[in-house]
């Protein structure tokens, strides 16, 4: 991401102590920012999908400015809530199709219900859960690898926005990709991290 200016610091403070109006000065700034992260949400979909990084933003945004003004530290924080968010549409988005798949009939949030595949929707809700029992058992660990893997941050970027050493974000990614990948692949129960 590039050098932080004032003027985001300033809109970051802004939109935290409630200034809605900051975040829609905020989001030109960065939104070259979010639609790299749009974009890498949406690489592993297939070929020619029609949900666009574009459509992704204006639904993360909507959100945004309809949620809770979260405490926002930097603007990697920002990214990594940006992040968080894109990622539940994604998984609603899953979710709707599977819903729909079953004959309930539900709109997806973002009128493409026919663009995602049943096997990647599959794996998403499948992360998703997996990323939920993480959060139980070990809520930084969780954190750190949603911003790096579903926010694209790097390393330091990660340290940055969640007041950690680069030694221990690298520790946690390492522990908790392993146990990710003994829940996604049917390995025994892991009951810690």
């Amino acid at each position: 991401m590039e050098q932080q200016s004032p003027g985001i610091t300033q809109l970051l403070r802004d939109w935290k102590a409630g200034d809605r109006g900051a975040l829609d000065k905020l989001t030109p700034i960065v939104y070259r920012e979010l639609r790299r992260l749009a974009a890498h949400h949406l690489k592993n979909e297939r070929p020619g999908h029609t949900l666009q990084p574009t459509a992704l933003i204006h639904e993360a945004y909507i959100r945004l400015v309809n949620q809770e003004t979260p405490t926002v530290k930097s603007s990697p924080h920002f990214i990594s809530i940006a992040s968080q968010v894109m990622r539940q549409v994604l998984v609603d988005f899953a979710r709707t199709r599977k819903a729909g798949k079953r004959g309930a009939g539900n709109q997806a949030p973002l009128d493409e219900a026919s663009a995602m595949t049943e096997q990647r929707a599959d794996e998403l809700l499948a992360l998703d859960l997996a990323l939920e029992r993480l959060q139980d058992l070990d809520p930084r660990k969780a954190k750190v690898i949603a911003l790096r893997y579903f926010g694209g941050l790097q390393r330091a970027e990660i340290a940055e926005s969640l007041g950690l050493t680069l030694a221990t974000v690298k520790r946690d990614l390492t522990l908790a990709e392993a146990w990710l990948r003994r829940e996604l692949t049917g390995g025994l129960p892991a009951t810690e991290v």
